[in-house]
């Protein structure tokens, strides 16, 4: 019923002298508002460059060659330039991994947010600084107006990403894409800026996409996860249950190889490496490091995601589900 976000089927290559990298394979999801989708995964598993295909940032070579993204039941798919050009920071918006990198150096962090203003709305430029003043207000930072005039590099980490939600939820969009926010932040600054998060929710109804490989923020902050794996979405579901009873024996092995106060046992680390994305082919891409891998695993197609449960979904010919 509110629907805001819904992709179907996205496929993001590269073109490169080995072959074809497919780093997006077929991701499907919805996302609906003021809820949070979690997306998890080891380092390489397509989690950025999902997000990156969703805003159409997507760095050359790279495109999108199958695939729609509707946003408020609009393809973005499909857009020209100029059209997509209203729609980021409108409608949605993202939150960068790097913060400090993610802002201009060379221009104060002032100028940043009154140029991000003046595009999109009719605002005077009295009246964008005073907006500009009160959205570094809202993301609790102190002395705004100090923080007006400065440049990046003289704000800490936790600063600059305060200083790239504001800019990223100035105009209210429907969607924000956080990828890694808490990242290189010490423990005190991440709490502090998923807090942040979730009141956008709360008080915006704003729809999050949390990209992250740290399976403790996402217990903390997300509604329900979708586990990454080559470039494929392997397993969704609500967050509780997908880690009281995992289905796919990925997720099974990402939940063993995180430290528990209640096992004195040593981490159980998942064997081998994930596969080359160059060249990948149609079967399940982690049958090489599966240990309940089937006959029929190697002999069919890669898996679709098929509900086990309610809000549940898994890609596997073997799901099989595990207790905590």
């Amino acid at each position: 019923m509110d629907e805001v976000l819904r992709v179907e089927n996205l496929h993001t290559h590269f073109a490169t002298r080995e072959g074809v990298l497919k780093a997006v394979n077929g991701v499907s999801f919805a996302l609906r508002r003021g809820k949070v989708l979690g997306i998890v995964g080891e380092s390489g598993s397509g989690k950025s460059m999902t997000a990156l295909s969703i805003m159409r940032l997507v760095p050359y070579p790279g495109r999108i060659v199958e695939g729609a993204i509707y946003l408020d039941g609009r393809n973005i798919a499909v857009l020209e330039a100029e059209e997509l050009r209203r729609v980021r920071g409108r409608q949605i918006s993202m939150i960068f991994q790097d913060p400090v990198g993610g802002l201009n150096p060379v221009i104060a962090i002032g100028t940043q947010m009154m140029e991000l203003l003046s595009a999109h709305t009719r605002m005077s430029k009295r009246e964008s600084r005073a907006a500009a003043i009160e959205i570094l207000r809202e993301v609790g930072l102190p002395d705004p107006e100090t923080v007006m005039d400065r440049y990046p590099f003289q704000l800490s980490g936790g600063m600059c990403q305060r200083v790239m939600i504001g800019i990223a939820t100035a105009l209210n969009p429907s969607v924000l894409l956080a990828d890694e926010p808490t990242s290189a932040l010490d423990v005190t600054i991440q709490a502090q800026i998923l807090d942040q998060l979730r009141r956008l929710t709360r008080e915006r109804g704003t729809a999050i996409v949390l990209i992250t490989h740290a399976l403790g923020v996402v217990a903390q902050v997300a509604d329900e996860v979708a586990v990454m794996y080559a470039g494929s979405v392997l397993e969704q579901a609500p967050v509780a249950q997908l880690f009281q009873r995992p289905n796919h024996p990925y997720t099974r092995a990402l939940l063993n190889a995180l430290p528990r106060l209640d096992r004195s046992s040593a981490l159980q680390a998942i064997p081998g490496a994930p596969p080359n994305p160059i060249g990948l082919d149609e079967h399940c891409a982690f049958i090489p490091r599966c240990p309940k891998a089937l006959t029929v695993c190697r002999s069919s197609a890669r898996p679709p995601l098929e509900a086990v449960g309610t809000g549940h979904q898994c890609a596997c010919c073997n799901p099989v589900a595990y207790g905590r």
